[in-house]
């Protein structure tokens, strides 16, 4: 007599990597909220400023406009 193997899967149990997290939402929200305003719109300005002054002469004097870029945005 032959036994029938139980299938691997079913259909209604999605393993966990395909199923949607309810924490993803959440995160949506609190980047939606924190990266609103001008800030978002000034972090280009105060990223390539960061970078500039680690040049070391003259990186400091480069990334004076940087700055101010940034502070008028903001």
């Amino acid at each position: 007599m032959k036994t029938k193997l139980a299938p691997l899967a079913s259909p209604l149990v999605t393993p966990p990597f395909n199923r949607r997290s309810s924490v993803s939402p959440l995160i949506s929200v609190i980047l939606l909220v924190t990266l609103s305003g001008c800030s978002v719109l000034a972090a280009p300005c105060r990223i390539s400023a960061a970078v500039v002054k680690t040049v070391p002469v003259v990186g400091k004097v480069v990334a004076v406009p940087l700055d101010a870029c940034a502070d008028i945005i903001d």
